[in-house]
């Protein structure tokens, strides 16, 4: 009877290591944000939609507790120690962090979405051309100040490469014009400090005409301050991404015009990216390494079936 039970849970023992070794034969992928915003629940879902299609790979989503390039770093290593199979990230600083991008790219295939890194080993880049959209600000900047006038922009990491570009493709189509950006002001993904700059620009400048949110949660601190300053109307704003906020703006007049992105695609279309990758599959990568996904511009005429869209991704 001793002996029946003995082989009992010897059977009982190699079927528990049995189901233990296929979970963790489950390939698992991770999506690395640059720091905690709203924007990035968009791309969240997009994540959690690729992981309907996906059933035999485990997707992960992870914000770093700081918007800092060492604390991004550590998550990674982290995620690396545990097993995971490929990471997708969207670079805090990759100027200043090609060595430490370079050590997780030669563990597990590294992606990047959002803000680039091309300088280093990453495989490829999904997301938005952010040169293109800094463009289309300046064209949403022009339209609404024919006469012309000066600007102050804000913005989260000025290191990113999402910053630079879009900084730098605004600058490129208003070159010439009246129109001017004579400042940019960075706050380290810290809303306190968001609205700070705002408040501190419109008191060193009164008079200013334009204020540009390049970062999500830009738009809305900048539309927070001239509201409480009595200002809302009085000074164009030009936004970047889709909140809430920014979108009301848009509705009611108050924002000239916000140039969105495709957070979703970057989270779906990525996932589905790695996982073909690892199955030996890299036809979905250009030889640019360059997975671009269009920015356009929402204004008044196209808000609301904008904000629709919106809903049915993220159920309200």
């Amino acid at each position: 009877m001793k002996l029946r039970v003995v082989a009992s849970a010897l059977l009982l023992a190699s079927a528990f290591a049995s189901t233990g070794a296929v979970a963790q034969d489950k390939k698992a992928l991770a999506f690395v944000v640059n720091g905690a915003s709203d924007f990035w629940k968009l791309a969240e879902a997009g994540v959690k939609k690729a992981q309907e299609e996906l059933p035999n790979y485990s997707l992960q989503f992870k914000y770093p507790e700081q918007a800092a390039a060492a604390v991004q770093q550590r998550l990674m290593e982290d995620l690396v120690a545990a097993g995971i199979s490929a990471i997708m990230v969207s670079a805090v600083d990759p100027k200043t962090s090609t060595d430490a991008l370079n050590r997780i790219g030669s563990e597990v295939p590294l992606f990047t979405t959002d803000s680039d890194a091309p300088d280093t080993n990453r495989v490829a880049y999904i997301g938005s051309s952010n040169t293109d959209a800094g463009r289309q600000a300046g064209e949403i900047a022009l339209k609404a100040l024919p006469e012309g006038g000066k600007c102050i922009g804000f913005v989260g990491l000025p290191g990113a490469d999402n910053a630079r570009e879009r900084i730098e493709g605004m600058k490129e189509v208003i070159t010439g014009s009246k129109v001017e950006l004579i400042d940019v002001r960075g706050d380290d993904i810290d809303m306190t400090r968001a609205k700070r700059n705002v408040e501190d620009a419109l008191a060193a400048n009164p008079g200013i005409d334009c204020m540009v949110g390049f970062y999500s949660y830009n738009p809305p601190r900048i539309y927070e301050v001239l509201k409480e300053a009595g200002k809302l109307g009085e000074v164009t704003v030009v936004a970047f991404d889709e909140d809430p906020i920014t979108l009301g703006g848009v509705r009611e007049g108050t924002i000239a015009g916000t140039v969105v992105q495709q957070p979703y695609e970057w989270g779906y279309q990525g996932m589905k990216l790695m996982a073909a990758f690892l199955q030996g599959d890299k036809t979905m990568i250009p030889q640019d390494k360059l997975v671009i996904v269009p920015t356009k511009i929402i204004d008044k005429s196209n808000v609301d079936a904008f904000e629709a869209e919106l809903k049915a991704r993220i159920g309200g």
